[in-house]
């Protein structure tokens, strides 16, 4: 081969006759590709690998079990050149040269006329990286890129063929890490970002100077028109062109109102994505290392939304049913009505010396856990000043770690 770089392009497979000669580890991992790339792929080997066998059974591909005949690259518009045998992939090499089919031989690079880059798929974009004769470095050239892409941090927003929308987005429990690779990806598209206080903050220094940033917290609005305040602000920006992201704590339909926002949407013809979230439910517990469940100690957990206290009329919880499991308790915005629903849990059955954990800001820099039980809890939240967001344990997981 000459010094030259290899010219890189972008096949157009689709319906195309593709050879492949082989059926090893090497075509196993080259086949998906092909595939996914629409190509007629007819694959001459004696014997192949279990998986390639399944793709052929499946009737994805044409597979002739023989070995290399001449001929063999009549009609093909590109040829994979890949058994242990070097004189048969010589042959069918001189044979694609005199067809002009660009042929990758996997045995002897430089005696190919077209080397296959590693590659990776991130939300449409294909990343091919060529290093001549170094595919290592290839490989982590790509992961680089693609990771990047996948969480971010490298952002390449649509110029063409962009829709206006809504992406109701779980941003997880506090820590920008804990938020899901598509959330992150679809942040960094966004026009507008219409974010709640809970959601990672820390992600929004990090958007283009263009992006418009609101705090949903300050949307103007009466105290009973808080949610039909910001519904109206997702459809208004989406009807006027924009990609908006509607950034939550935890997972956007666990008391989150992600349910009621998708039906404001759907109703006024916006497209809505939903995307799920870490729930702080099961992920503040963990950081603090209590299980919501574990073997012997609890089979089941219940995550129960404390925003009104049990007396209250508006509450649809079952507090007695509640109090008769024997498995994990976990409680949302409870903290200011901890002391009612402690004692409701008593008397309904809980013993008073049931183990309550109490998290505070979890997963972030400011985690704290308060540990009582049922009889003591209330106090000690006073005691210790705990404020919301905390999330409150109740069961006896709160000592597995210790114990």
């Amino acid at each position: 081969m000459p010094e030259h770089p290899a010219y890189p392009v972008g096949l157009r497979l689709t319906g195309r006759r593709v050879l492949v000669l082989g059926g090893g580890t090497v075509v196993q991992r080259r086949l998906p590709a092909l595939l996914a790339a629409g190509a007629d792929v007819r694959l001459v080997a004696p014997e192949v690998t279990p998986a390639v066998e399944a793709m052929a059974e499946a009737g994805e591909l044409v597979w002739q079990r023989r070995g290399y005949r001449p001929g063999d690259l009549e009609g093909a518009w590109y040829a994979l050149v890949a058994t242990d045998d070097p004189g048969v992939n010589a042959a069918a090499s001189a044979e694609a040269e005199e067809r002009r089919v660009w042929c990758v031989r996997s045995d002897d690079a430089e005696a190919a006329t077209a080397w296959t880059p590693a590659t990776g798929r991130v939300d449409g974009v294909t990343v091919a990286v060529l290093t001549g004769r170094d595919p290592r470095r290839s490989a982590a050239v790509r992961d680089g890129v693609v990771e990047a892409l996948r969480d971010g941090t490298l952002t390449a927003p649509r110029h063409r063929g962009r829709h206006p929308g809504v992406a109701l987005v779980g941003g997880g429990p506090g820590d920008p890490d804990l938020i899901t690779v598509r959330g992150r990806r679809l942040l960094a598209q966004a026009d507008v970002v219409i974010a709640d206080r809970l959601g990672p903050r820390e992600l929004l220094d990090e958007l283009p100077p263009h992006v418009e940033v609101v705090d949903a917290a300050k949307i103007p609005y009466g105290r009973a028109m808080a949610q039909e305040a910001i519904n109206a602000a997702l459809v208004e920006h989406a009807r006027a062109g924009r990609f908006v992201v509607r950034l939550k704590g935890g997972d956007p339909y666990v008391f989150g109102r992600g349910g009621e926002e998708a039906a404001e949407l759907a109703a006024a013809g916006v497209p809505v994505t939903v995307v799920p979230g870490v729930t702080s439910a099961i992920s503040v517990p963990g950081a603090a290392g209590i299980p919501v469940t574990h073997r012997g100690v609890a089979h089941e957990f219940t995550v129960v939304s404390g925003h009104v206290a049990p007396d209250d009329p508006r509450s649809l919880v079952d507090w007695p049913a509640l109090a008769a499991l024997r498995g994990t308790l976990v409680l949302l915005m409870a903290v200011e009505r901890i002391g009612a629903i402690a004692d409701t849990l008593v008397r309904h059955g809980r013993p008073p010396t049931t183990p309550v954990a109490v998290v505070q800001e979890g997963t972030m820099a400011g985690q704290r856990r308060v540990d009582a039980t049922l009889a003591t809890v209330a106090a000690r939240v006073a005691e210790e000043g705990v404020r919301p967001p905390a999330v409150i344990v109740v069961g006896d997981v709160v000592r597995v770690a210790a114990g």
